[in-house]
């Protein structure tokens, strides 16, 4: 019997295998700054391992530490960037950081409606939802819907208010912290913190710490 060189591949596994369009832009553009000698390959892989190392466990301990330190909290939004930077969390690019502190009277959400612009440097990657069109558009359009949505019901008396990001100024919500905290440990009060919360989709609670997970 002739051998014959046919791709028995499933079509189906053909196509999870193919890479996807942003992946093709990102190898095309990452090559093209390669070769045209704006960026070297050392460079670019150490970029990649900054971006891996960052995970919402840093912003969950930025806002622990003002939870517990008013000076820090004050520091923190005046500045965002500045104060990070005296946590000991650097920034690899020069966008700025404003954070917004959830009070009795107004709760934050953020957005980014262009494309999914996020601050990085303190969450790490967005989760796949928040880049998704339907989450940018009802967010500035019906936002106390899509906190419900999350399980989110913020009271008629309190204003929801939505920041938009962009290339250059991000933003980060710095959660109200949760009644029946008070005797609680900054590395205890970190657990609390959830990248979700830190978005304004959610609000910490100490009864989902001790419920665990569903």
């Amino acid at each position: 019997m002739s051998e014959h060189p046919h791709d028995h591949t499933p079509v189906s596994d053909a196509c999870e295998a193919a890479p996807g369009y942003y992946e093709i832009m990102e190898t095309a553009v990452r090559e093209l700054l390669i070769d045209k000698q704006l960026v070297g390959a050392g460079e670019v892989r150490r970029q990649i391992e900054v971006l891996d190392s960052r995970s919402p466990a840093l912003g969950a301990k930025l806002v622990a530490r003002a939870w517990m330190d008013p000076g820090f909290r004050d520091r923190l939004i005046a500045d965002g960037r500045k104060s990070c930077e005296e946590f000991g969390i650097s920034f690899y690019d020069d966008t700025e950081l404003i954070v917004l502190e959830n009070t009795d009277r107004v709760h934050n959400l953020i957005v980014c409606t262009l494309c999914s612009c996020y601050p990085r440097p303190v969450l790490g990657l967005p989760p796949d939802w928040y880049k998704l069109k339907p989450y940018r558009a009802r967010a500035v359009k019906e936002p106390r819907r899509l906190l419900a949505e999350f399980g989110t019901i913020i009271p008629d008396d309190v204003e929801v208010r939505v920041s938009d990001s962009t290339a250059m100024v991000r933003y980060l919500v710095l959660p109200q912290r949760p009644l029946g905290s008070e005797a609680m440990s900054e590395e205890q009060l970190a657990s609390l913190v959830t990248r979700d919360a830190m978005i304004g989709v959610v609000i910490p609670s100490v009864t989902k710490m001790t419920e665990g997970p569903q």
